[in-house]
C-alpha cells in the first residue's frame, strides 16, 4: 500500500487535470483543514460572503441563520 505522502502526490498529478474551478474548490477545502489544524480563524471567500448577503435579500435565510453564519466566519 502506497503511504499517505505518495497518495497525495499522485492526487496532486491528476488535480492538474481537473478543471480550473474544481482545483479552486479542492485548494479552499485544504486551506479550511489547515485553517482548522492551526487553530487560525477562517476567512470567508467573495463568492462565500456573496453567497450569504444573497440568502439575505432573497429571504431564504432567515436574520437569526445569517448572523449565525456570519459569526462563524468571524470567530478568530
Amino acid at each position: 500500500m502506497a503511504s499517505m505522502n505518495q497518495k497525495l502526490k499522485e492526487l496532486v498529478r491528476r488535480v492538474e487535470m481537473w478543471p480550473d474551478e474544481a482545483q479552486e474548490e479542492l485548494a479552499q477545502l485544504g486551506l479550511e483543514i489547515e485553517a482548522e489544524r492551526v487553530g487560525a480563524a477562517y476567512h470567508a471567500t467573495p463568492a462565500e460572503l456573496a453567497a450569504i448577503d444573497e440568502a439575505d435579500r432573497s429571504g431564504i435565510a432567515t436574520e437569526a441563520e445569517v448572523a449565525t453564519t456570519l459569526a462563524k466566519f468571524r470567530r478568530g
